[in-house]
């Protein structure tokens, strides 16, 4: 325990930043990690570099890693640090900018050297020419430091003490805001301790150095305690949205007694679902690492067929390629769920940055028509409950489902109340096992409800039916080129997706008063800046109601009826409108936007900003 006085704080938000090379995303989490378990609400976003190594020590290659952690509820990973430790010149000059006023600055003095101070654009050396005179600086020689109390370690070399600096800079940091380093511990033990012994122990060893400076040094007044937030009891564990939504993936398997077939392509930021549920055997999943995005699309079309729960996962650039598959699905009437992790575009873009630019993709980008719904996960965690939600339309209706998340949900993480089991729908799908028009089975006999055609699996007696892309006709199934049936078959596939709204909730409004004329609405993972703006608004004194969607396709049944209660409705979006375009066309709504597609989540200060001139202006 620290014999420094301690401050109590509410909430900190600490960026670790330095060369991809530097750990920056394992110190990050392993952060995470004792924040979670002394029972802070926390929220993460790492910042990946889009190169696969850029050069050492240069701006594209910085790397950074982003935790907000509270006494309270919190709902986004922090518009601007409190913290940064930035372990070089690049990260320093790519990260200072959103570092405010009087905010602590922690900077590794070994690393501003001539030569990298040339690679990150510095004339002069920042830390000795005044100008982060409006910041508290710490310079901390985090290099030399870990090189100096590896140097007894046996087997291990120079360079590989050197890169123990960014477990330095975590004991440093622990140290600082009261956080235990014996996790930490266990993990390094568990990585390296079998196969690099002498790493694990250099690793804890500058762990534990780092945290004695902490102690030690003069340049540190005082060390910080954020209590524990009071949660909904229960059981959590930290999570990103790429676990969650495979575990939720394999929940509806398991809700639907279905084996969960999985045809994916690699591809950023969506790989980490394929490499999560290829660890998932034991739960009858099965995972295909396709040779391109057709191919994997082709595969999950093909499994939903033999009646397993298909489901293929990409990005932007991935889901274009599948999209002929999807429209093959859509006329087979088969239950497919695609996952796209969306990501900065267009082509290439920014790989590893968000956006929310595949809306109108989804919706309409497939030759003719070709409605599909679409679920979007506003969350983290909430990726659990998207991805059993849209398996569970998939499976009653039989349509190909979207489920949308992007690049922020994907990596970012947040504590997850392990959900009651006994709470899960029951996702259980009925398939054909005898005629259904006497001695005669018609593949294309409709539900009267649902308006679902039957699912017969394969090599089922008495069932045999034509299956592919040309148009069916209605109840047979049988290849027709009749005008008429083809009207008749394309509406019923329209009216079956429309008819899903009567099957989901009404969209909900968080207005507490009732007394709002401004109405902010919120998709996807605009949901946390969004929810966080509207509390700053509250808290000002001002009223504003707040509705998230969930259901892109159908909206809810009442969605006309909520936009048209308010004056004035802001739509929040990290793409140019694509949204509003849709509402201003379905519902004639005069909504406004607020856009802003920067390859990061929105921050609740300028959402809150803009809201507050609506009201004002209302």
């Amino acid at each position: 325990m620290s014999s420094k006085p301690v401050e109590q704080l509410s909430q900190v938000i600490v960026r670790f930043a330095g060369d991809s090379g530097d750990g920056m995303q394992l110190t990050g989490s392993q952060f995470t990690n004792e924040a979670a378990l002394l029972g802070n609400d926390i929220s993460t976003l790492p910042d990946f570099p889009a190169e696969i190594r850029a050069p050492a020590g240069s701006l594209p290659g910085v790397s950074g890693f982003q935790l907000h952690f509270a006494d309270h509820d919190i709902l986004t990973p922090g518009d601007a640090p409190n913290v940064l430790v930035a372990m070089n010149p690049a990260a320093l000059k790519t990260n200072i900018g959103d570092l405010p006023r009087g905010g602590t600055l922690i900077v590794d003095a070994d690393a501003f050297t001539e030569r990298n101070l040339t690679k990150a654009g510095y004339a002069q050396n920042p830390l000795e020419d005044g100008s982060l005179g409006e910041y508290q600086l710490h310079t901390v020689p985090l290099t030399s430091l870990t090189v100096g109390a590896l140097k007894e370690v046996v087997g291990v070399t120079p360079r590989e003490a050197e890169r123990s600096k960014n477990m330095f800079a975590l004991g440093l940091m622990c140290w600082l805001y009261g956080r235990g380093i014996k996790p930490t511990i266990e993990f390094l033990e568990e990585k390296f301790g079998a196969k690099r012994p002498e790493i694990a122990a250099a690793n804890i060893k500058a762990l534990r150095a780092g945290y004695a400076f902490g102690e030690t040094t003069e340049s540190f007044a005082v060390t910080y305690e954020v209590k524990p937030a009071k949660l909904a009891p229960g059981t959590y564990r930290n999570i990103t949205g790429n676990q969650a939504l495979s575990l939720g993936l394999v929940a509806a398997s398991r809700l639907s007694g279905l084996p969960l077939f999985l045809g994916a392509y690699p591809i950023t930021p969506a790989s980490a679902i394929l490499e999560e549920l290829a660890g998932y055997k034991h739960f009858g999943v099965r995972t295909f690492q396709a040779e391109d995005e057709i191919a994997a699309a082709g595969a999950a079309v093909g499994a939903a067929f033999g009646g397993s729960l298909g489901v293929t996962t990409s990005a932007g650039p991935g889901v274009v390629l599948k999209a002929e598959t999807v429209g093959l699905a859509i006329m087979l009437e088969l239950p497919l769920v695609i996952c796209d992790i969306q990501r900065a575009g267009p082509s290439t873009g920014m790989p590893t940055k968000p956006e929310q630019g595949d809306l109108l993709m989804v919706m309409y980008g497939r030759n003719s028509e070709s409605p599909v719904p679409v679920v979007a996960a506003r969350s983290p965690s909430d990726c659990f409950h998207a991805a059993i939600e849209a398996a569970r339309i998939a499976l009653k209706y039989r349509t190909p489902v979207y489920l949308l998340s992007d690049a922020y949900l994907a990596n970012g993480s947040e504590p997850w109340l392990l959900p009651d089991l006994d709470t899960l729908p029951d996702l259980t799908p009925t398939f054909a096992t005898e005629p259904n028009a006497g001695e005669e089975f018609l593949p294309y006999l409709r539900d009267e409800q649902t308006l679902a055609r039957p699912w017969a699996v394969p090599g089922t007696k008495g069932l045999e039916h034509r299956i592919g892309g040309l148009e069916k006709a209605d109840r047979t199934g049988n290849i027709s080129y009749d005008p008429e049936n083809h009207d008749l078959m394309t509406r019923l596939r329209a009216q079956k997706v429309a008819g899903i709204a009567g099957d989901i909730p009404e969209l909900e409004v968080d207005d507490p008063d009732g007394e709002a004329t401004v109405l902010v609405l919120s998709w996807g993972g605009t949901y946390g800046p969004v929810a966080a703006a509207a509390r700053r608004v509250r808290a000002s004194g001002k009223h504003v109601a707040h509705a998230h969607l969930r259901y892109l396709n159908p909206f809810p049944r009442n969605t006309g009826d909520v936009l048209r209660r308010y004056e004035k409705v802001l739509i929040t979006e990290m793409n140019n409108g694509q949204i509003m375009q849709l509402f201003r066309s379905q519902f004639l709504v005069d909504a406004i936007g607020y856009n802003r597609v920067r390859g990061f989540p929105l921050r609740a200060a300028e959402v809150a900003e803009a809201v507050e001139a609506l009201v004002d202006a209302a």
